[in-house]
């Protein structure tokens, strides 16, 4: 497969993907026409902050299976566009943790003590000892506002030197914020207590400009160390607060513009230090984000979980094998639920009993959807199968019991319509070999692959035998047979494995004998399905 790496990425990632055996193609200059005629072929697009990856790029790339960030932000990246094109969105968020929490730290400690002011000045063979009284951070607040991966390991880091820590993020829990010794308010009341304002927020709507002059007259005296995205501090406000006075000082290494403007009143203000993005500039950092984006990309490649996945299901690499098997069972007991509903679909729910209740389960989901809407021929996978559910207003549910009646694990597709339902069921037997174990209600035990017909028929001697010679007249042969009824002389249901599709003629015939009460042929390996 074709991987295209538009911005610069460390030699051991473009190196992993090509000892997996696919192409790796770089154009760090593309843009334009040229950039959306490289993406054209790729099945996957690796990026760093340099590449918009716009609707319009997306819509260029109709074999696009992920688009990986190397790096933590993805304000780039339209995901929702990628959403709706089924491509799957993944930053390597751990990669650079450390390096960006480390500049952090170093930034923080320059603007309290004035170092580039003081080397500037002493390259410059002035003495200037007696100007720069610095300030220690023992004893001091430090405010953070965005308690993530990063913002943790600051705390983490500044608190060992004696910061006392009070952190503003509404999506942490209190317990996690306790573990780090910080205590959580909201920005008002950081902003007033805060001597050193540390930022570590994604830029959204929400996000942006978040930082302006009122807020930076609550920080009187203080510094602002912004480390995380440009746009959250309204640059000209910050200018100003440190030039006159209002703030001592304040140290940034992203903008809202990059790079940085000459004409930006950051440049014209002493006691603002600005760094050009070299947050995530070390080599252990471009190393583990170029391999962590490589990983993901191989993982989207073999239908794999993405583990940093931002639009798609995910889970833990360890959970994965025990998930698997039920990935599969759940898309093709999707796609023969709804090929036996003679109605139109209204809700899907799935339904997890025993061992696999206790497991994350957003994949095997996304895999359920995908099988119900895999017969309309639509470009459906685990990324937009939930929006394709809800574009079309059909409901989807799950429900978890702990408990099974009779397997260690069932998983169960239901699709509704107005008036009519049709349940089907799998399992693992043995915990490897996967079976169909209920099509509507009706107990089979049916391997769920390759070719099948299933039979609705009365309960009659003579049924089965019919269905079996009309398929050897048309050269079909049966691999298995699975029969159940619901009483004796009443309605019965048969699953045959087949070995090739069932021709209308045969089907026809089949419906000419008033036994036979419908028959469906389902393929679940790729080829056409039809009723």
């Amino acid at each position: 497969m074709k991987v295209l790496v538009t911005d610069p990425i460390a030699d051991a990632g473009l190196d992993r993907l090509r000892e997996a055996g696919h192409e790796v193609e770089t154009g760090y200059e593309l843009e334009g026409d040229a950039l959306h005629e490289a993406v054209a072929d790729a099945h996957a697009l690796v990026v760093r902050s340099g590449t918009e990856v716009t609707r319009e790029l997306l819509e260029s790339a109709p074999d696009l299976r992920i688009v990986g960030r190397a790096g933590i932000g993805v304000d780039n990246i339209d995901i929702d566009a990628a959403t709706d094109h089924g491509v799957i969105v993944a930053n390597a968020p751990e990669g650079n943790v450390r390096a960006a929490a480390e500049h952090t730290v170093a930034m923080a400690f320059a603007s309290a003590r004035s170092i580039p002011q003081a080397h500037s000045r002493l390259n410059n063979g002035e003495w200037a000892k007696s100007e720069y009284l610095g300030t220690e951070v023992n004893a001091k607040t430090l405010g953070v506002v965005g308690l993530g991966r990063v913002g943790q390991e600051v705390a983490k880091r500044l608190a060992a030197l004696g910061m006392d820590l009070v952190a503003y993020d509404p999506y942490i829990s209190e317990e996690r914020a306790d573990q780090l010794g910080a205590e959580l308010a909201e920005l008002d009341s950081v902003l007033d207590r805060a001597d050193f304002l540390t930022i570590h927020t994604p830029l959204t709507p929400e996000t942006e400009n978040l930082i302006g002059e009122e807020e930076l007259a609550k920080l009187e005296g203080g510094y602002v160390v912004n480390c995380a995205r440009g746009g959250i501090i309204d640059e000209p406000a910050l200018a100003a607060a440190v030039e006159d006075g209002t703030l001592a000082g304040a140290a940034l290494d992203v903008f809202g513009e990059e790079p940085l403007p000459d004409d930006s009143p950051l440049l014209d203000v002493d006691d603002i230090i600005v760094t050009p993005h070299l947050g995530a500039s070390t080599s252990a950092a471009q190393e583990h984000v170029a391999t962590s984006i490589a990983d993901q990309v191989l993982a989207a490649f073999a239908d794999e979980p993405v583990v940093n996945a931002l639009n798609a299901p995910s889970m833990d690499a360890a959970a994965f094998p025990r998930v698997e098997p039920y990935i599969g069972i759940a898309e093709t007991a999707g796609e023969i639920a709804v090929q036996l509903l003679d109605d139109r679909i209204e809700r899907v729910e799935i339904a997890y009993e025993g061992d696999i209740a206790d497991e994350e389960i957003d994949l095997v989901t996304a895999s359920a959807l995908k099988g119900v809407f895999k017969p309309s021929q639509m470009h459906v996978n685990s990324v937009n199968a939930q929006g394709v559910a809800e574009e079309r207003g059909i409901e989807v549910t799950e429900s978890k019991r702990r408990q099974s009646d009779d397997f260690q694990s069932l998983v169960t597709v239901t699709v509704e319509g107005e008036t009519d339902s049709v349940a089907v069921e799998g399992t693992l037997f043995n915990g490897e070999d996967p079976r169909i174990v209920r099509v509507d209600g009706y107990r089979v035990d049916a391997i769920p692959g390759g070719q099948m017909v299933i039979a609705r028929n009365t309960d009659e001697p003579g049924v089965i035998g019919l269905i079996g010679s009309v398929m050897g007249e048309y050269d079909i042969n049966i691999a298995g047979m699975y029969n159940a009824r619901e009483t004796i002389g009443g309605e019965a249901l048969t699953v045959y494995n087949v070995d090739h599709e069932i021709p209308e003629g045969a089907r026809e015939k089949l419906l000419d004998d008033d036994r036979i009460i419908d028959i469906t042929y389902i393929a679940l390996d790729g080829v056409e399905i039809g009723r």
